[in-house]
């Protein structure tokens, strides 16, 4: 037996109790404290949105400070308290904690609170994590824009309390794992940012040409033409409607080609929409960013989608995969850099688009390129396969791991 199970067969042999968070601490409530409030030194402070962004399970440190004069005004959290977010965009956020370790009080701001509490800090933040008190804290999150959840139902979720070596235990165990875990994500990525840079290299080589093949460099409008897509809106995405393509979805959830798609508009609008057909490429015409004007996906879906007024459809004759990567290029980048308009809003227009060259070898070259390229593209970005599916293999091990240990049978 290990010393964990020594110590719950010797101090609760007749199972671990279940108490409500409110029984075994207290909540205050933060406010007052924004952004700007923050200063290059001062009193050390956590806002609500470090929490999800910056910190982890705790931290003996602040990333940022206030006046002591605002912060006497603030609430503060102690040493050994959580200092938890009681309001995301998404309900996974809502609840996010993390211990607080260091030796002197810290300043809280709105939307967060503090838990002050009896029990191992880092046991309770590991437990904040778990499915199961994710189960619980979903039956009283609020809101739709806003997901909220009010103190006093934080309150009421219940938490397993065994004696406090071996809640000890267990957050000695968990800090282990999160260490190694911590190293060999580490690892994993630095792995996966050399063959990131690895592709990028073949990617732009083998669109460079090789000896003995013919590669023809013409305006894109006279192996296509561009068409723009028309509007919908976020108000008019549904469950269930007509397949589309929404303009930030290929920024954040497509990858170089796609067969099916994330979203749905409303079917009432379908005559006024313009569709991408299988072999199409799908590329943005709008970003906050040169370098992301022109993020493309080649569509590979049976079903034509819609396609948003922000994007434009580029039908052609070539390998749709082949245009897809090229689009992805240094070379590429660099010709198109001299197209977009930059505004505040960076655009190009299908008419500039039409302008920029692109190398066309002989198509059965364009498919060697493509089986190559799909390899390294699913080394490093499937998350199915390669090194991503890696990283997430690691990420669930520990999570199972660690949801075992902080399930305990309970108390008659």
């Amino acid at each position: 037996m290990s010393r964990l199970d020594d110590l719950i067969a010797e101090l609760c042999p007749a199972g671990i109790p279940r108490k409500a968070l409110a029984e075994v601490g207290e909540f205050v409530r933060g406010g007052g404290l924004q952004k700007k409030d923050f200063v290059e030194q001062g009193f050390p402070c956590i806002h609500y949105g470090q929490i999800y962004t910056f910190y982890g399970t705790s931290t003996t440190t602040t990333k940022s400070f206030v006046s002591p004069d605002l912060a006497a005004t603030l609430k503060k959290a102690e040493p050994g308290d959580l200092v938890i977010t009681t309001t995301s965009e998404n309900i996974a956020d809502v609840c996010t904690a993390v211990a607080w370790l260091g030796d002197e009080p810290i300043a809280i701001g709105g939307h967060s609170c503090v838990y002050r509490h009896t029990l191992d800090p880092m046991y309770v933040a590991y437990y904040f994590q778990t499915e199961e008190f994710e189960l619980q804290k979903r039956k009283f999150v609020t809101g739709t824009k806003v997901k909220d959840i009010k103190i006093a139902d934080i309150g009421r979720i219940q938490i397993p309390v065994p004696p406090l070596a071996i809640q000890r235990e267990i957050a000695s165990i968990l800090d282990r794992m999160e260490s190694l875990k911590a190293e060999l994500e580490t690892e994993l990525e630095t792995e996966l940012e050399c063959r990131s840079r690895q592709y990028a290299f073949y990617r732009d080589h083998l669109m460079g040409g090789r000896e003995g093949v013919e590669v023809r460099w013409v305006p894109m409008g006279e192996v296509g033409e561009f068409t723009r897509g028309r509007r919908f809106t976020k108000k008019d995405i549904v469950e269930d409607g007509v397949p589309c393509i929404n303009f930030g979805e290929i920024y954040t959830r497509y990858g170089v080609f796609a067969h099916e798609v994330y979203s749905h508009v409303r079917s009432d609008l379908a005559s006024s929409l313009r569709f991408a057909c299988k072999g199409d490429v799908v590329l943005t015409g709008v970003s906050e960013t040169v370098e992301d004007i022109c993020k493309a996906v080649a569509w590979l879906g049976d079903e034509d989608v819609a396609v948003h007024d922000d994007c434009f459809v580029y039908r052609h004759t070539m390998n749709p995969k082949y245009v897809s990567y090229y689009l992805q290029t240094q070379m590429f980048h660099a010709e198109k850099a001299k197209h977009v308009a930059r505004a505040k809003v960076k655009r190009i227009s299908s008419e500039s688009l039409a302008k920029l060259t692109i190398p066309v070898p002989p198509r059965a070259e364009q498919e060697r390129i493509v089986g190559i390229l799909d390899k390294f593209d699913a080394l490093v970005n499937d998350l199915s396969v390669g090194l991503p599916a890696e990283i997430a293999a690691r990420r669930k091990q520990y999570e199972h791991y660690r949801d075992k240990l902080l399930t305990f049978e309970e108390a008659a």
